[in-house]
């Protein structure tokens, strides 16, 4: 008996052929180094195209694998400072618990958020606490022969009520994954389906449709094609006539390059294209 992905991650398959690898509209840079004795350093900066505006974190990760324990800390040029500690199977066996911690000096604005997840074959449950804003999130998924489903609650201590709860079902296997998403208090709706048609070729589609904002239904087909084994190609078009492409290619181990761009096909003759870039760097 194997343990069933998270919640957010059901229907996940689908969701990253339609989601994933399209760097649309900056520029982004990611370094990440490892040492000698195991401490992890990852850089991130990217370039918002339409703004100009620049970001950017520089993160660390200390981890003694053998007792469970790690520790990363990350500076933004937000000048936010972030910390996450992390517990994994010191407590009880398939339970890791993490205590996020998040400072902005300036403005003495602070955050903190206690994580446990549980994972045992045929469940798996998220639990978040959010200290200071006292709001509790809860989400568990159960799967049993490829078939999953799976709740999320979220409680206001404050207000004393439930401020937002989905649910999920879906079915996954290595060929093919269904999923059904209902979100937002049973307000979004969404269907995706994944298929690996072949050892070179992926497809999915997602649906989805709100009983807030019009009938309308909104559809996303997308696919991959892998052309060798350090490059491939992913495409995408929406209803609304939007088309997405990325091109993803590893130039030498530890270095890859990412180019997206996405086309408005109903305003060609406008400014409302968009193109992107992602280097990563990794050793």
């Amino acid at each position: 008996m194997s343990v069933p992905v998270a919640f957010n991650d059901v229907g996940k398959p689908a969701k990253d052929i339609l989601t994933k690898d399209y760097p649309i509209g900056g520029v982004k840079l990611e370094v990440k180094t490892t040492a000698p004795n195991g401490v992890t350093f990852k850089v991130n900066g990217q370039r918002d195209n339409k703004t100009g505006i620049i970001v950017g974190d520089l993160e660390t990760k200390y981890a003694d694998r053998k007792n469970g324990i790690s520790f990363t800390e990350a500076w933004t040029t937000s000048n936010h400072l972030n910390g996450k500690i992390e517990l994994e199977n010191n407590l009880a066996k398939g339970l890791k618990v993490e205590l996020l911690t998040s400072l902005l000096p300036f403005v003495n604005e602070k955050a903190a958020k206690i994580n446990a997840t549980y994972k045992q074959p045929n469940i798996h449950t998220v639990a978040t606490l959010d200290v200071f804003k006292t709001n509790f999130n809860v989400n568990t998924v159960f799967g049993r022969d490829g078939f999953l489903v799976g709740g999320e609650a979220a409680y206001s201590v404050k207000e004393g009520k439930f401020s937002r709860y989905s649910t999920a079902i879906g079915y996954s296997a290595r060929e093919y994954a269904i999923a059904v998403h209902a979100t937002n208090n049973l307000e979004n709706y969404a269907a995706s389906y994944y298929h690996r048609v072949s050892d070179i070729l992926e497809a999915s589609g997602k649906a989805s449709w709100s009983n807030k904002v019009s009938s309308a239904v909104a559809l996303e087909v997308g696919a991959k094609l892998i052309v060798d084994n350090t490059a491939f190609v992913k495409g995408k078009i929406t209803n609304a006539g939007v088309v997405g492409v990325s091109y993803t290619q590893v130039l030498r181990p530890g270095v890859k390059i990412n180019i997206g761009a996405a086309v408005d096909t109903s305003r060609l003759n406008e400014n409302a294209h968009k193109v992107g870039l992602a280097l990563t760097f990794e050793n």
